[in-house]
């Protein structure tokens, strides 16, 4: 009897232990994809700074410009962007790749929420 109490106490532990109570970390979702439309101006003499307006679709409140390589952060509406360029990222003449990320947004201890989604590409030139 003592041999049978100990086997079943032994299966009812290790069914208790692999009942599938952990935790499990979901992947992150598709973000707000944004799309760039319009750039306005759509050039500016080097080393000087300018302001940026960039129309289009998709943009989150917390949007970043990278123009030149350099993230500009910026105020957004769903629709439209103003961005401050400085003098600094605008030194080189040529042509500059402007985009559009809507960062990622954290879905706590078991993972989701949404990944970082970056625009289209749209040049500018600095002449």
């Amino acid at each position: 009897m003592k041999i049978a109490s100990a086997i079943f106490l032994t299966t009812l532990l290790a069914l208790g232990l692999a009942c599938g109570y952990s935790a499990k970390s979901m992947p992150a979702t598709a973000g707000t994809m944004p799309n760039i439309t319009l750039l306005n101006p759509d050039n500016a003499n080097s080393g000087t700074s300018f302001e940026l307006v960039i129309t289009g679709t998709g943009f989150n409140s917390n949007a970043i410009v990278n123009f030149n390589g350099t993230q500009t952060p910026s105020s957004a509406t769903a629709t439209q962007i103003t961005v401050t360029i400085p003098d600094s990222a605008a030194m080189t003449a040529g042509p500059v790749q402007v985009t559009v990320t809507n960062p990622g947004v954290s879905g706590g201890i078991y993972g989701g929420g949404t990944s970082a989604e970056t625009s289209n590409s749209m040049a500018f030139t600095i002449e």
